[in-house]
């Protein structure tokens, strides 16, 4: 990706009006041009199959994605992918170094095992200088559970030495009222985006609080399964196109369910199926142990083994568990 801001009418073919009539369908940068599909583009009155297959060939090029490229220049480009701390060494450990850009990172558990505490710790984070764990950018969270605290982020902020009001205002929060509109709210993200990129405050972190509630709600039976499913898959390729487009990091939050069926082992699994772990690149299971203490196990990445490590939550936000926070600087000492 370009670093580079480009106006839509920067790409060759579209003018002013073409440009208001992308922007009105919710492509807003030449990035998603570039990864949309001529059918997309399509679907936009006054664009024919020739004119947007040309349209999106001229973005690609603008912004030098979709083509062949050698192994080492891919190595080159995935450097400008980021990582977010969480405030604790051995959950930054488990992740590889934190929390990934252009990825998407699924918590799943059950309730108060701390999934909603690591996303409101993330959006601290995020806004912090890189040197010091975040990427000094905004954050964007969906809530669909009526879950966001403010003074819960006012109460890290401060812990983190930051101005907490400062800290509220970088964080964009709507309310999803059912499934539909949370989908919409990815394309409303999308524009927000696009005009925080050009004050210079770029969004680094979308966060859906949970990812399933809605999904889970409305479509019941194994009926609507199949049509459950598919809405959900389109809608893990918008978030995950946005992670790309913006390199921010998406962090999804997941129910679970028990499986009756299951006699020996752990019978929890999360909602969603095979789309959601197929999708996601970072699957998280959280448990809780003996009082602030949780348990975070990596149960799904790309290069990573499954782990399990110990964390805690307290007033402060997310922290070590103290034995834990010892062996970790002892061993970056060694090193």
């Amino acid at each position: 990706m370009t670093n580079k801001i480009l106006d839509l009418e920067d790409i060759s073919g579209v003018g002013p009006e073409t440009a208001r009539k992308l922007r009105e369908a919710g492509f807003y940068s030449v990035e998603e041009i570039a990864i949309a599909s001529p059918a997309e583009l399509c679907s936009i009155s006054g664009i024919s199959e020739g004119k947007a297959f040309e349209i999106i060939q001229h973005a690609r090029k603008l912004v030098n994605i979709g083509g062949f490229e050698s192994g080492d220049k891919v190595f080159e480009r995935k450097k400008n992918i980021k990582k977010i701390k969480t405030g604790s060494l051995s959950l930054d450990s488990l992740l590889g170094g934190g929390i990934e850009t252009q990825a998407i990172t699924e918590l799943f558990g059950e309730f108060g095992s701390g999934k909603t505490q690591i996303c409101h710790q993330l959006a601290v984070n995020v806004q912090l200088p890189e040197k010091e764990g975040g990427l000094d950018g905004s954050a964007i969270m969906i809530d669909t559970e009526n879950t966001f605290r403010p003074e819960r982020i006012l109460q890290m902020a401060e812990a983190k030495g930051l101005d907490a009001n400062d800290v509220l205002k970088n964080i964009y929060v709507a309310q999803a009222y059912n499934s539909n509109h949370q989908m919409l709210l990815v394309d409303n993200a999308k524009e927000l985006a696009e005009k925080l990129r050009r004050e210079g405050k770029p969004v680094r972190l979308l966060v859906v609080d949970s990812l399933t509630s809605h999904f889970r709600a409305e479509y019941v039976g194994r009926g609507t399964l199949a049509d459950r499913q598919q809405k959900l898959n389109r809608h893990l390729h918008d978030l995950m196109r946005f992670g790309e487009v913006y390199n921010a990091a998406v962090v999804v939050t997941n129910q679970v369910m028990a499986r009756p069926d299951v006699m020996f082992g752990d019978p929890t699994r999360p909602v969603g199926g095979h789309i959601v772990a197929h999708i996601a690149t970072y699957r998280v299971y959280l448990k809780k142990a003996k009082g602030e203490v949780r348990i975070a196990r990596l149960v799904d990445a790309p290069h990573l083994p499954e782990v399990e490590v110990l964390f805690k939550i307290t007033e402060k936000g997310i922290e070590d568990v103290e034995e834990n926070k010892k062996k970790k600087v002892k061993e970056k000492d060694e090193e």
